[in-house]
Formats: C-alpha cells, structure tokens, sequence
C-alpha cells in the first residue's frame, strides 16, 4: 500500500474530514489563525490544534464511538541497556524512535497520540478519516520497522557501541471500536481508551524486537497484508482466554 498523506496540506485534514472546514495551516491565510493560537498539531501536521484540544467542538460533544485501528510501539531492550549506557547515546536513541515512528504514522494518516518515553500510541481513522485504516496502520508498522532498524544501525556505527545492537523495536496493531474524546477536566486533548487500546498494548508487550503483532480483526480488515504472516496463539495479561495474532517480521 502506498502512503496516502499529503504531507504538505494546505488546510487541516481533520476539521475538513469531521466538519467540512477549511481551516489553514499553511500559506499566508494561515497567519491570521496562528495569530489567534490555531496553528499545526504535533499529532500530525496535518490536523491543527482544533482537532487536537477542541474535540467538543469538532463533533459537538466530549466523546463518541468510533472503529479505529490502534498501533503502539516500544524499543525492546531498552530498560536493561539505560542501566548500561551513557545518557546521551540513550537519549538520542529515544529521540530518533520517536522521529521515525512520527514519519511512518504520518505517512499513513495516523496520528501520534501519545508518546511514553520509549514506546507510543497511534490512532488511525480519526480525526483524519481513512477507509483502510487497518491496512494504512499495518503499513505504518512496516515503515517504523524498517526506519528504525536504519536508524540505529547507523547510531551502531557512531558510537561503536555493541549494546545498541540489541535494540529492536516491537508493535502491537488492533481494531475496533473506541470511545474517543477528552477524559480529563485539566486536559482538553482528545484520546482514545477501551479494549481494543488495551489490546493492541498487550500485543505490543507481547512482540518481539523486529515483530509486529497484528490482532485478527486487524487481519481481517486488511487480509492482502497478510502474506507471509504466521498464526501464534497468546494470553495477554488481563485476559483470560488465548488471543490470536497474526505475526509480521519487517526484513531490513
């Protein structure tokens, strides 16, 4: 599947998509909304900051239900090798995940909804609208695969430090439905909760470096991503029954 974003839009895809307006965020007609605190969201740049911290206004209330695929990712490795190694070296290895996470997710109309220190959350069809969403996530953890598989064979090769070798990043990928809205009274920035969030984080916690761990709904959602992948059978925590996952190794 080839990447679908337009990484230069000239007005928010979000408020178009969910309201239908033109709201700038980039030219010269967007200089008036920044003047007025609307500028691009670092969720995506191509939302604004109405989609990110207005979502009552967005679609006329605090929350709704929506089918959304939720991605996250996380360095494996990385908990052992911060007790091993220099600060510096580890706070650029962070700084690069995170990067190369937000290009792939981006490239794909997801957004980066959270990031946690190491690892992240992403959300696909929402606020931007995708058919695909299944298939554009799944793309998006190929993309993460591969970029940072580069990306830290090249810090390899700076610092000469074998411990990096190690790194590998895993991605857990789910779809379903979602309550979606703002949850908190001293935030006003929209997220996602509910189980299909908490299952894709338990398969994420569940995959090996280099692994992307797609849950079967995902799966049957995007069933021309499949090839290849095998079938392993798991019992995330928190779950009382075996769950069944399809199993993706991005090659470098």
């Amino acid at each position: 599947m080839e990447p679908t974003a337009n990484s230069h839009a000239l007005i928010c895809r979000g408020c178009w998509d969910q309201m239908h307006m033109p709201i700038p965020i980039r030219g010269p007609l967007s200089i008036p909304f920044r003047v007025c605190g609307i500028a691009r969201s670092k969720m995506n740049p191509n939302i604004c900051t109405i989609c990110e911290r207005s979502f009552q206004y967005v679609k006329k209330q605090r929350r709704i239900t929506a089918t959304a695929t939720i991605l996250f990712a996380d360095i494996r490795g990385y908990t052992r090798l911060s007790e091993r190694i220099d600060p510096v070296i580890l706070s650029e290895i962070v700084s690069i995940f995170q990067d190369q996470c937000a290009q792939a997710i981006w490239a794909h109309d997801g957004i980066v909804n959270k990031q946690m220190g190491d690892g992240l959350m992403a959300i696909f069809n929402f606020p931007i609208k995708i058919v695909r969403h299944a298939d554009a996530a799944i793309s998006a953890a190929m993309d993460i695969q591969r970029r940072c598989a580069r990306a830290l064979n090249n810090l390899t090769s700076r610092f000469d430090e074998p411990l990096i070798e190690a790194l590998g990043v895993g991605v857990g990928v789910h779809t379903g439905q979602v309550e979606i809205g703002e949850f908190s009274t001293f935030r006003s920035d929209f997220t996602a909760i509910g189980g299909t969030v908490n299952l894709a984080a338990r398969l994420e916690s569940l995959a090996a470096a280099k692994e992307i761990l797609v849950s079967q709904e995902a799966a049957a959602a995007a069933p021309d991503m499949m090839s290849g992948a095998d079938l392993r059978m798991l019992t995330p925590k928190g779950i009382d029954h075996a769950v069944p996952a399809h199993v993706l190794i991005t090659r470098d």
